[in-house]
C-alpha cells in the first residue's frame, strides 16, 4: 500500500479497539463496491466494528475529493485491509489466587479508493 497508484485516495484508522477478524469479515464485504453502495450496506450491518469503518471510509472520500479534486459518486473501494494492532494486556482475578490474561486487541484498518474504470 505505499506504493499507491496516483489516482487512489488513502486513510487510515490506527489503533482500533476490536479484533482483526471482526473487522476483516465486514471489509470483505464493501471490498470493490461502489462509495454509496457500502455506506448503505454499512448502515444496515449489525456488526460494532461498521462505525470505525465508516469513518475511515469518509475520510478516503474526503481525501479524493479535496486532494485528488475526484467526484465521490465515481468511486469505488480498491482496497481495504485490516492489520493487527497493539494488544492490550489484562489480568482477571480468578479462584484460588488464579489469574487469567485477558487480550484487549486493537487492529489498523486502511482504505483506497478509486474512480471506477
Amino acid at each position: 500500500m505505499a506504493n499507491t497508484p496516483s489516482n487512489q485516495a488513502l486513510a487510515h484508522g490506527r489503533f482500533i479497539r476490536g479484533s482483526v477478524s471482526k473487522v476483516r469479515r465486514v471489509l470483505d464485504q464493501i471490498r470493490g463496491r461502489s462509495y454509496r453502495e457500502a455506506l448503505i450496506m454499512l448502515e444496515f450491518m449489525p456488526y460494532r466494528s461498521t462505525g470505525p469503518i465508516t469513518k475511515v471510509l469518509r475520510s478516503a472520500v474526503a481525501n479524493a475529493e479535496n486532494n485528488l479534486g475526484l467526484d465521490p459518486s465515481t468511486l469505488v473501494i480498491a482496497s481495504a485491509i485490516a492489520d493487527m494492532g497493539p494488544c492490550l494486556k489484562r489480568f482477571r482475578p480468578r479462584a484460588q489466587g488464579r489469574a487469567y490474561a485477558i487480550k484487549k486487541q486493537t487492529c489498523h484498518i486502511s482504505i483506497a479508493v478509486a474512480p471506477s474504470t
